[in-house]
């Protein structure tokens, strides 16, 4: 679970800069291209090391998280580019609803369906290659659908163009040029120092990787807990189930993206402070897109609302394991569904948190120090969550209370941490959002 959040820790920033010296294009395709290869590898690992590699690999050379960000905000006009970001944090919902069903209905296929997978195939040596190769097909589509995709760097490049076309009409010398590219190049780490500097961008990172670490260690936690016996606390589901209960909260969360969140943004927008505060920056919104101007305005407020939230439904996963049957199964999806949908709310709001912190030509740089800080805390939240997830289980009892209760009481720590950033003065909000 660490190994591919340590790679992508180390090739973020590395990434980002190759995507603004050759294109946004050339990143998200040969990131596809790694998916197609390591992921279809790593179902046919023989060996624990080799899935380590494998994991490790893809992502290290999968980079297209900041760039497919950079482009999103490139591809969209301008008073829509708040949008084209909460899209991209959207496709999060589709991938909760194909990847657990994928997950959970085509792995050990010759145990699950021995009427169409033999022991002797090797979908039955290797029995987590099939959802591995179904997940490299469509790999292989998104990169064909590539072909299509139209190149947006060399959009916001009209000063490099005219430059050399200045130059194409008069003589310069080497030395000049060679003058002028170290200048180009002190800019550029003079601009990279100044993000680090902007405390406005830092706390929203920050912000953002925790909710992230927390994110993560949930789904860790939740997939083992929901497999665990009864005698542990577990619910005794299978992996069927768990992927059903997965693919169930995605698409719950896709339809709320797409039809309940613009549905409540219609009327908050109506409220007068709300809209005032979001029309005044006509370099940012549109008068008319209630939707951004809601994300706008209260996307701190949505950060601390939705926290809040999410730790009290957390608190009550521990109470499920006493349930059974129907019961259990529709509230374990409502649980699941809510807390996806907070999840994905808070993700929105971070994002646009970072991405109005900065000026659009410094969005490439800033995404990539967002995603290289985040992959570490990721890269550390899988490691913690199993460790802690094994020392509950070894002290179910015998303590002053359950093992599985302090395990989601020491989740929700994490959250308490971050609602504590939302607040002055570690939190300062953007001026675009002022």
């Amino acid at each position: 679970g660490a190994a591919y959040f340590l790679g992508r820790t180390i090739s973020a920033v590395p990434w980002g800069i190759f995507a603004d010296k050759y294109g946004r294009k050339p990143c998200i395709v040969i990131s596809i291209l790694s998916v197609i290869v390591f992921n279809t590898l790593f179902g046919l690992s023989t060996t624990y090391w080799m899935a380590i590699v494998t994991r490790g690999l893809l992502g290290l050379l999968c980079g297209i998280l900041g760039p497919i960000k950079a482009y999103a905000s490139e591809v969209c006009r301008k008073e829509h580019q708040a949008l084209g970001i909460s899209l991209v944090t959207s496709s999060r919902a589709i991938a909760l609803v194909i990847g657990p069903a994928i997950g959970g209905f085509l792995a050990q296929p010759a145990k699950k369906y021995p009427n169409l997978f033999s022991e002797e195939s090797i979908f039955g040596r290797f029995p987590y290659f099939l959802p591995c190769f179904v997940i490299s097909v469509l790999a292989a589509g998104a990169c064909l659908a590539c072909i299509w995709l139209p190149e947006t760097l060399h959009m916001y490049h009209d000063d490099k163009v005219e430059a050399i076309e200045e130059m194409e009409a008069q003589v310069a010398d080497s030395t000049s040029e060679d003058r002028k590219a170290k200048q180009s190049g002190s800019c550029r780490m003079a601009s990279t120092k100044n993000l680090l500097k902007n405390w406005q961008l830092m706390s929203a990172i920050t912000l953002y990787c925790v909710f992230s670490l927390h994110d993560t260690a949930y789904l860790e936690i939740f997939s083992l807990w929901a497999v665990s016996s009864r005698k542990y606390r577990g619910l005794s589901f299978t992996s069927q189930e768990v992927g059903t209960v997965l693919a169930i909260s995605g698409f719950g969360v896709l339809v709320y993206q797409l039809l309940i969140y613009p549905f409540l943004a219609k009327y908050a927008g109506l409220v007068k402070p709300f809209r005032s505060a979001a029309v005044c920056d006509k370099n940012i919104l549109h008068q008319d897109t209630s939707l951004i101007c809601l994300i706008y305005c209260t996307v701190p407020n949505a950060c601390l609302f939705f926290q809040v939230l999410s730790i009290l439904l957390l608190a009550t996963y521990p109470f499920m394991a006493n349930l059974y049957g129907v019961e259990l199964k529709v509230l374990i999806n409502i649980a699941s569904l809510l807390k996806n949908m907070f999840a994905a709310t808070i993700t929105i709001a971070c994002n646009i948190l970072q991405n109005t912190a900065v000026a659009q030509e410094q969005r490439g740089v800033a995404n990539g120090i967002s995603v290289t800080l985040m992959s570490i805390f990721k890269a550390v939240a899988p490691a913690a969550a199993g460790i802690m997830f094994s020392w509950a289980q070894k002290n179910i009892t015998g303590l002053f209370i359950p093992g599985d209760q302090i395990l989601f009481w020491m989740l929700n720590m994490v959250s308490v941490i971050g609602l504590s950033l939302t607040f002055k003065p570690f939190f300062s909000m953007p001026s675009a959002l002022k």
